[in-house]
């Protein structure tokens, strides 16, 4: 006859809470050292990982730029000099914002970044390209000049033809400019921050070997791979 097997301990009250759970699910996914890291491998001194924080940082310019030209109006804007001003700010940070954002999704596609399980960071950035796109557009629509009437005429016709011209009316200046204010800059910095994230739990990705080399990053993780390339900078 085998002893009775001795009874485990009961769990603490604490453990049993689910923000306990959460806040240890957070640790072990992103621990202090890989959120706010303070070395990275030696690849990053390349140029082509400096424009992922140059995108960024022109939103940063955009955002603030935006808030500025949404508390005053359409009248602001096109005629006080301040307001040209902040109106011109928000259109050439929106330029640059694009312009840093293509060279960093080629040059990361051609670095193929979805290697060492960052298929996930690959796709929120893709999708941010595409709300981004949606953000200009509706900024466009709302400029309140010839210009946006003339995208807007253009336009309609275009989405009535796919039948999606009835919800998303690009006549209607209200109903654009909060999809432009609200809507999706909400769902752009939710993706932008959910990228970042996911940059700093798998790592930022690994140039490619030379052809011919097999790619040790290939079915590893990304914390593995830094780990990796950091030995062998040493």
């Amino acid at each position: 006859m085998s002893a009775p097997e001795p009874a485990r301990p009961p769990a603490s009250p604490e453990k049993q809470m689910w923000t306990a759970r959460l806040r240890g699910a957070a640790l072990r996914a992103l621990p202090p050292e890989r959120l706010i890291p303070d070395r990275q491998p030696s690849y990053v001194s390349s140029w082509i990982y400096v424009f992922g924080v140059l995108t960024i940082a022109a939103l940063l310019v955009v955002v603030a730029s935006g808030i500025v030209l949404s508390l005053f109006g359409p009248t602001w804007w096109h005629t006080s000099k301040v307001g040209l001003f902040f109106n011109g700010t928000h259109l050439w940070s929106v330029e640059l914002f694009f312009f840093f954002m293509v060279i960093h999704l080629w040059g990361k596609f051609l670095m193929a970044a979805w290697r060492g399980k960052r298929a996930l960071t690959w796709i929120t950035g893709a999708v941010a390209f595409v709300v981004s796109i949606g953000a200009a557009f509706t900024g466009y629509l709302s400029q309140q000049n010839f210009a946006s009437q003339w995208i807007a005429s253009e336009g309609k016709d275009g989405l009535n033809s796919v039948g999606v011209g009835a919800f998303f009316n690009v006549l209607n200046f209200g109903q654009m400019f909060m999809w432009h204010i609200l809507l999706l800059p909400v769902g752009l910095g939710i993706l932008v921050i959910l990228h970042v994230l996911l940059v700093r739990h798998r790592g930022v990705v690994p140039p490619l070997p030379p052809r011919g080399v097999p790619d040790p990053y290939a079915e590893e993780s990304g914390h593995a791979a830094d780990q990796r390339s950091k030995e062998s900078a040493r």
